[in-house]
């Protein structure tokens, strides 16, 4: 695997590189969900220059990262290169004091397309997604309203994110039965510690064609080599975003245990620990580009690296028997908890 063997983007028929640049890190505003201090406007534009010329031609990013200021950087950087690039942007995060401006209705959708083609300085979004389900909103409602858009020309497709099983096949039922455009794609978390998406999310996608984009391939940190038993001391993250690091209960130690194994298999495979994670999500059939989130160009060249990497069979049992398949450790990791598990009022009578 290289980032010259493109990959069919599912039924689109669209080829995009098998690593697509996240962004979430890029601009000064908040909004970013690393733990890290945001990556400065000039040195996001370098990276995702330095990206492009090695060979990377999908983006993705989101209004809501640095409350736009994301989006700003990519449309800057992609000055005179714009067709050059797979372009994914998201809608569905809060943009302002007012709670009005968010969700997945028609009203906030036509307002939320304006601003992201404003701020990346283009006049059509290559892949326009749901960020996160709305359960206020009807799924007809937002599947019409990204239909229209298709048709006015400020979208060439539409995809989800996060969205669960249900979701998934209801919107594709939804589009057939009324005879509008289906969804074409579904972003997800997948990685050697999140797993819970092989399932069926994964399949689901294959059923449908849905062209996959994996994220958190390095789930969320846990895989970046900081996570090592031996190391003496835990990350800073761990104390500075206690909510999303919190080891302290039994799930977060097994996961933990798992991250320190698969780190020893990296060093006995003779690859960096991030090498291991990429090639082990690039593998999934199902998956079109994992999205990476690079903060410096250092991290950059890691992942460049990581596109590299060819795992036998040999290697993905090794990592089977350390994390099986279908595992998530905490249900938080797998992007979203839905409403009926979150609240307890959902579940009692």
């Amino acid at each position: 695997m290289s980032l010259s063997e493109l990959r069919v983007f599912g039924r689109t028929g669209t080829p995009i590189s098998p690593l697509t640049l996240g962004t979430m890190n890029f601009g000064e505003g908040p909004g970013g969900l690393s733990g890290g201090a945001p990556t400065g406007a000039d040195e996001s534009i370098r990276i995702i220059q330095s990206a492009l010329d090695a060979g990377i031609s999908a983006i993705d990013t989101a209004d809501v990262y640095s409350q736009g200021e994301s989006e700003q950087v990519v449309g800057r950087a992609l000055r005179g290169r714009r067709d050059e690039v797979f372009l994914a942007t998201k809608f569905h995060g809060q943009m302002s004091a007012n709670p009005a401006h968010s969700g997945n209705s028609r009203r906030w959708i036509m307002q939320a397309v304006e601003g992201s083609l404003r701020r990346l300085q283009t006049d059509r979004i290559d892949l326009y997604q749901a960020h996160r389900p709305d359960y206020n909103t009807d799924v007809l409602e937002t599947i019409t309203a990204l239909n229209d858009l298709i048709r006015q020309g400020k979208i060439l497709y539409y995809g989800t994110s996060v969205f669960t099983p249900a979701q998934l096949v209801e919107a594709q039922w939804l589009a057939t039965t009324n005879h509008l455009i289906p969804p074409a794609a579904n972003q997800v978390p997948y990685s050697m510690l999140v797993r819970g998406n092989e399932r069926d999310v994964l399949p689901i996608a294959q059923q449908y064609g849905l062209g996959v984009l994996a994220y958190g391939p390095l789930a969320g940190g846990w895989l970046s080599g900081d996570f090592v038993l031996d190391a003496g001391k835990l990350p800073t993250r761990v104390h500075s975003l206690p909510g999303r690091y919190d080891i302290s209960g039994p799930a977060s130690e097994r996961k933990l245990l798992a991250a320190d194994s698969l780190a020893r298999l990296a060093d006995k495979l003779d690859l960096s620990l991030v090498e291991l994670a990429v090639g082990f999500a690039l593998n999934h059939p199902a998956v079109s580009s994992v999205i990476i989130g690079p903060r410096t160009q250092e991290h950059l060249h890691a992942y460049l690296k990581a596109a590299d990497t060819v795992l036998g069979e040999s290697v993905l049992d090794a990592v089977d028997e350390l994390v099986a398949p279908g595992t998530n450790f905490v249900e938080r990791d797998a992007g979203a908890i839905v409403p009926s598990l979150e609240y307890a009022e959902l579940r009692r009578r």
